[in-house]
């Protein structure tokens, strides 16, 4: 069963960068679609950003397109989280997923679709 571990977060000052890392354990993690949410205090769980089993597709949500990055690293088994320009409005527990479907063509694009979870990873952004 793949589990998934985030670190990365942090308390950062508005216009600040942090990187987050998601490491999944098993041998399969390079062949599943993954994403990051978010859920901030009193607030649904939101889509962030996916990327595609290969890496070749990527799709954010508009909230922070142009700010965050995602990519992977198949090799290293690791998902990433650039995130620049941070705001205030981008507090929240992030949460790393996988779809667990094997080489899904569709990107993982909600959390009822996601199979497998991270505990997430505290992002805190001063004024």
């Amino acid at each position: 069963q793949v589990q998934l571990v985030e670190s990365g977060g942090g308390l950062v000052q508005a216009g600040g960068s942090l990187r987050l890392s998601c490491v999944p354990s098993g041998p399969t993690f390079s062949n599943y679609a993954m994403a990051w949410f978010r859920q901030a205090p009193g607030k649904e769980r939101e889509f962030v950003a996916a990327i595609s089993w290969s890496g070749g597709s990527t799709i954010y949500a508009d909230s922070v397109k142009g700010r965050f990055t995602i990519s992977r690293e198949n090799a290293k088994n690791t998902v990433y989280l650039q995130m620049n320009s941070l705001k205030p409005e981008d507090t929240a527990l992030y949460y790393c997923a996988a779809d667990g479907r094997y080489r899904r063509s569709n990107l993982l694009l909600t959390s009822a679709e996601a199979r497998y979870w991270g505990q997430g990873t505290q992002v805190t952004v001063s004024s």
